[in-house]
């Protein structure tokens, strides 16, 4: 085994201090978030085309009237 094996647990947790550093500082809640408009204002009524149905819906039955 290696010499780990025999640390103590106060003696490995300086080891991990000397190889890794100390943990970062935790992160606020409210500096992790970012609140934006879903959709914003008037662009699905304004973005609406109604042409764009037949490359967004495209299908032999219907356009054949089945």
């Amino acid at each position: 085994m290696s010499s780990s094996a025999h640390l103590t647990h106060e003696q490995a947790a300086a080891v991990r201090e000397a190889r890794f550093g100390a943990l970062p500082k935790p992160i606020a809640l409210a500096d992790t978030v970012e609140e934006k408009e879903a959709v914003p204002a008037n662009q699905a009524v304004d973005a609406y085309d109604s042409d764009s149905l037949g490359v967004r819906f495209s299908c032999l039955a219907a356009d054949w009237g089945l």
